[in-house]
């Protein structure tokens, strides 16, 4: 890649580094990150102009995309195709708490004029739910078809709870869509893909931004630390919405929708998405085992979810799904 930096952007290269789990390179300034896409254009140019406003409003840690020496965003190397994202690491800063932190990056987000097109998910779970379980349900059926060996076995063995679980939260989450009780904080906002504590990192890329309903970063956050054998979390996670609502108090209409989130098994649809670009497949059933292993500790602690964060959900007029509760 030393090469391909060299030829298409006239980069000379100085070092080869990882950061945060990505591999990246450094010349004498910049770190650079080359990331393979079959994404279209637009999606990454509307995702360079989040990052663009929020690079003005004081977040200078982001990469954002360049273009190469031919003056397109693309570059062909070895058959695939390229998005160059370049910027610079921030070091010794000063951050307030987690919670707070993510708060007010949300506020500055919530202050951006124009809703992405290609990139925003904000109203729209429930559709896009239905058509990612539609989707993938009929493709690894049909992967399974041709590859019978004990990965594709083991998954369409859970396939039918994954979809049960999935048709769950989307039946909570239509309900939730009569809610009427939310406030200013339910507008859309720039978030993260999968927000897992990027905000603490010293770079963020512009490739893991979307346009979405704040407390899909909450719901994530909570995910990634239900998922931890570690019993201790609770405390974490209560200090870490606290913190958040510090600066924005959730409605009751955001309440509903990240528990609704938490209830849809994303984490199963993403390593099921993984195994489309993979034949290792000892590595995949090992990764799904484990998540299997993780969901009922998962389901447990979704069930106690409102009592561990002190809110009256009964008061407050917030359902709950009934066979989850009968998982404590």
């Amino acid at each position: 890649m030393r090469q391909f930096l060299k030829d298409f952007y006239h980069i000379d290269i100085q070092n080869e580094v990882t950061v945060y789990g990505r591999n990246g390179f450094m010349d004498q300034q910049y770190l650079y990150f080359t990331i393979p896409t079959n994404d279209r254009e637009v999606i990454h140019m509307e995702q360079a102009a989040l990052a663009y406003y929020l690079y003005e409003n004081g977040y200078e840690n982001i990469g954002i995309p360049i273009q190469n020496r031919f003056n397109e965003w693309f570059s062909q190397f070895e058959g695939k195709q390229y998005l160059v994202i370049k910027g610079k690491p921030l070091k010794n800063r000063t951050v307030p708490s987690h919670g707070q932190q993510l708060a007010q990056f949300h506020e500055i987000a919530s202050s951006f004029q124009y809703e992405p097109q290609e990139i925003s998910s904000y109203g729209q779970w429930k559709t896009l739910w239905t058509d990612k379980l539609t989707a993938i349900e009929y493709r690894l059926q049909e992967k399974a078809k041709q590859q019978h060996n004990h990965y594709y076995q083991y998954l369409m063995d859970i396939l039918p709870y994954v979809i049960g679980v999935s048709e769950n939260a989307i039946q909570y989450m239509q309900e939730s869509e009569s809610e009427f009780r939310f406030n200013k904080n339910d507008q859309g906002v720039i978030s993260f893909r999968r927000y897992e504590n990027q905000l603490t990192d010293a770079f963020m890329l512009s490739a893991d931004f979307v346009y979405d309903h704040a407390v899909r970063d909450l719901a994530e956050y909570i995910r990634m630390n239900y998922l931890l054998e570690e019993a201790d979390n609770f405390p974490i996670i209560q200090t870490f919405l606290r913190e958040y609502e510090q600066v924005r108090p959730l409605s009751i209409f955001s309440w509903r929708l990240l528990y609704a989130r938490l209830v849809f098994p994303i984490h199963f649809i993403d390593s099921f998405e993984a195994g489309f670009y993979t034949e290792d497949y000892d590595k995949l059933y090992h990764r799904l085992t484990a998540i299997c292993k993780a969901q009922s500790i998962y389901e447990q602690r979704l069930g106690t979810f409102f009592h561990d964060m002190h809110i009256d959900f009964e008061k407050m007029g917030i359902p709950q799904i009934d066979w989850l509760n009968s998982t404590v």
